[in-house]
């Protein structure tokens, strides 16, 4: 059986190259009758990607032509059939991120990789932590602070200090970006059912904003992040390259 394929490319000229020469090779599919749909860019690509075909069936494989592409697979023109023939899976449930704004407007986002809270001035956000409904953190003043699945673990929330999580963990990394008080908390492993809550304290004097997979959302007052089961977004890697090896690599860097 000869898989369908649907190629998808961001505007980057390398990248729109690179699927004219494999359209030319391999066919092009629709992405709603594809056996699986091939993206060509990089992570905020992939991320996009992710996002816009949610609701099909066929599983999404990178290959890069960006610049880190730690969710891409190595670029190449030859063998893709038995490269994806031979792919690995994983799945991945986004995160689900309600904001609620000071004129009291209220939006929904997903995010695959993390869930930021972060200052919009020059003064320190305050916020206020709740998890599960309980209140955990009274103030954290911080430049912000956010909540990563095991899949996004290597990126923001990396960069902040925060953990790399297996990617068959049940859990969710909570971690402040640039803390000043408490100035030694570290944040905090929960689980993945967890619902947390953020809660902007003075939003007029401090503005805060949430931001979801780079969807952001200005002058918010509260947030309120938990894992979405119901949707699962499915990823390809070569053999012996897959996201759970990545992870486990990243460390040891």
């Amino acid at each position: 059986m000869t898989l369908k394929i649907a190629f998808s490319a961001s505007d980057a000229a390398v990248a729109q190259t690179a699927r004219a020469a494999l359209v030319g090779r391999y066919g092009d599919a629709p992405e709603d009758k594809a056996d699986i749909i091939v993206a060509l860019g990089g992570d905020g690509y992939m991320l996009q990607t992710l996002h816009r075909t949610q609701g099909l069936p066929a599983p999404v494989y990178g290959m890069n032509r960006g610049t880190v592409g730690f969710l891409m697979n190595e670029y190449s023109e030859n063998g893709l059939m038995e490269r994806l023939e031979n792919a690995e899976e994983a799945v991945i449930n986004p995160l689900s991120m309600k904001s609620t704004c000071t004129d009291g407007s209220s939006h929904e986002a997903l995010a695959i990789n993390e869930v930021s809270v972060l200052r919009m001035g020059p003064q320190a956000a305050r916020l206020k932590i709740s998890v599960d409904g309980r209140l955990r953190l009274e103030e954290l003043v911080c430049d912000g602070a956010l909540v990563s699945t095991p899949a996004g673990s290597t990126a923001y929330n990396y960069s902040a200090h925060g953990p790399i999580l297996p990617i068959g963990s049940d859990v969710l990394a909570l971690t402040a970006i640039a803390p000043f008080r408490p100035r030694r908390w570290r944040g905090a492993l929960l689980p993945k059912g967890a619902t947390v809550l953020f809660e902007v304290t003075d939003p007029e004097k401090r503005p805060v904003m949430a931001d979801a997979d780079s969807r952001s959302v200005a002058n918010v007052s509260s947030v309120e992040i938990r894992s979405e089961p119901t949707i699962r977004h499915r990823i390809l890697f070569d053999p012996g390259h897959g996201l759970e090896e990545r992870l486990i690599r990243e460390q040891f860097v």
